[in-house]
Formats: C-alpha cells, structure tokens, sequence
C-alpha cells in the first residue's frame, strides 16, 4: 500500500476554498485573521495605554463600548 503526500499547499488551498465555501468571503478572512503573527510589541504598547488606568477603569471602558 502507497499513500500519496499532500503538499501543504495543496491542504491550504483546499481549506480555504472549504471555509469560504461555507462561511463566505468575509468571515473566511476574519477567522483565518486570528492566527496571523501581527507586529510590533504588545507588552510595550499595553503598558503605554492602560498604565494609568485601574483595572475598574479598564472594566468600565468595555462596558461602555458593549452598550
């Protein structure tokens, strides 16, 4: 018995087409978005923008985007 080896490629192209098929344009990118590296230095930009907040400044902030 021979098994035949699927480029990764060829997996990903198939993948793609599948979750497109099914999910639609869009929410295939935003889903694939997830596992992209991104840029820049998380940490660092964090403690710049959260550094004089408290945590219930922090809570509130997102409550108040979720309305």
């Amino acid at each position: 018995m021979s098994a035949t080896a699927t480029t990764l490629n060829d997996i990903n192209i198939k993948a793609i087409a599948l979750l497109s098929s099914k999910l639609g344009t869009a929410d295939t990118i935003r889903f694939l978005n997830q596992f992209t590296t991104g840029f820049g230095d998380y940490t660092e930009e964090r403690k710049k923008v959260f550094d004089k907040m408290s945590l219930d400044d922090i809570m509130s902030e997102i409550k108040d985007r979720r309305k």
